[in-house]
């Protein structure tokens, strides 16, 4: 072999082992083309991503937009759908505010009456309703000021009719509505009166407003003067039923000390005719008439005391959880001779549980003890609206702690005994047990079955 053959041979060689590398490299330059290449799409799918963001973004910015403005119309709507609408709607319009404090409903009639004849003052002087324009009919200022004040006669009219027709519907639950009402008609009435330039005073409108609170407040006024009534009629039954109660305690109590009496001298005169074990059997039997007419005198004198007296009575503090539920109260007073009578005609015949009496309070001055105790708990009144529902939501340690800050010393019934309500769940309780579903004919075969036969 020539040199030259060698040198090929080796440049062979060299060439095959460089091929073999390159193969051996090449999959590490088509992952570096690969990377490149992914990374190009990445960034590009990266900038689109970004691009539809910023487009959503933008679309989610203009519709909540969107959505503010129309829940803003939603609720311009709604408000405007509840004006007619008759029913309470306390979160657009709020609770009502007296505006007049008057003591009687005729000092309302009154004020009222004067605010009327404003109204017509202002009529009179042509100061209800302005027109701002000097029109002629057919070059005639005297026709156009005749054609104005037949159109201005015309906008009052109408404003007036629908003021009279929303005054006579206001109700305790509709005052503000109302006054709603009046201020859209006449913002209507003056926008249909802009062409003619023709428009209701803002002054006119507030003695209109001030006629309806007025007519509302009367209304209220009244039927408190009416709750007020049926409390001092009631309060003089009360006291009626007292009376009788003690008229009959003392001559009840005066036939027995008369019977006593008769007793007594029977046994003194039969006493002094015997001796031994009869005379001390019959000195025991006089020992207990004397006691017997003790009591039955210091009875006479304690019906007569408490008739005489009308602010002596029995507070008292009771609770029906089976009608009303828990920690609710009712503190009131009564006059009789027998205070739990009271209590008995409450639970009689208006709920369908009696009450439980837990605490019988006696004070030479009832009446005031019982306005103290309602004072104290005005902010948790059942009805907040009746002064005579004599009802408030308190636990009664909160009565208890009120009453020993009076001074008085009074013992309460903690857990309310409530014999009806408890065993009335217990039946339902039991009715509702599949287990022991059983029908009446079924208990009555099982506990007589030789009755059946």
């Amino acid at each position: 072999m020539g040199l030259f053959d060698f040198l090929k041979k080796k440049e062979l060689e060299e060439i095959k082992q460089l091929k073999t590398q390159l193969e051996k490299y090449k999959p590490i330059s088509n992952i570096d083309l690969e990377v490149e290449k992914k990374t190009n799409e990445f960034k590009e799918l990266t900038e689109r991503q970004s691009t539809e963001i910023k487009k959503s973004q933008e679309e989610l910015s203009e519709l909540g937009n969107k959505y503010k403005n129309s829940l803003e119309t939603y609720r311009k709507l709604r408000k405007e759908v509840s004006l007619y609408e008759s029913k309470l709607d306390l979160i657009e319009f709020g609770v009502y505010e007296p505006v007049y404090d008057f003591e009687k409903s005729d000092e309302y009639r009154a004020e009222q009456k004067r605010i009327i004849q404003l109204q017509k003052d202002m009529i009179k002087d042509e100061t209800a309703a302005i027109c701002a324009t000097n029109w002629t009919v057919d070059g005639s200022e005297a026709k156009g000021r005749a054609s104005t004040k037949r159109n201005i006669k015309l906008v009052l009219r109408a404003f007036n009719g629908e003021c009279n027709s929303l005054i006579t519907k206001v109700k305790w639950n509709n005052v503000n509505q109302m006054q709603e009402r009046i201020k859209k008609s006449f913002e209507a009435i003056n926008k249909l009166g802009k062409s003619s330039t023709i428009s209701i005073q803002d002054r006119y409108l507030n003695l209109k407003v001030k006629e309806l609170i007025l007519e509302h407040e009367f209304q209220l006024k009244k039927q408190k003067e009416k709750e007020e009534l049926r409390a001092i009629q009631e309060q003089i039954r009360e006291e009626e039923k007292a009376k009788r109660e003690f008229e009959k305690a003392q001559k009840d109590a005066e036939k027995e000390e008369k019977n006593y009496h008769s007793a007594l001298e029977k046994a003194r005169k039969e006493i002094e005719k015997v001796t031994g074990a009869k005379h001390d059997k019959l000195q025991a039997q006089i020992e207990k008439l004397e006691q017997e007419l003790k009591e039955s005198q210091e009875k006479k004198e304690r019906a007569m005391s408490m008739a005489q007296q009308t602010k002596r009575g029995h507070v008292y503090i009771i609770s029906n959880i089976g009608s009303f539920g828990e920690d609710v109260y009712k503190i009131g007073m009564t006059r009789r001779l027998e205070p739990t009578d009271r209590v008995k005609e409450l639970g009689d015949a208006s709920v369908p549980f009696k009450f439980d009496i837990h605490a019988m309070i006696y004070s030479d001055e009832a009446p005031t003890l019982e306005k103290e105790l309602h004072r104290a708990f005005e902010d948790k009144k059942v009805n907040m609206l009746n002064y005579r529902k004599e009802f408030f939501n308190v636990t009664l340690d909160e009565i208890e702690t009120q009453i020993k800050e009076t001074g008085i010393e009074a013992e309460f019934t903690k857990l309310p005994e409530a014999i009806e309500y408890r065993e009335t769940l217990a039946i339902l309780q039991k009715m509702n047990e599949p287990d022991t579903q059983k029908t009446v004919q079924q208990e009555i075969e099982e506990e007589f079955p030789s009755s059946l036969n």
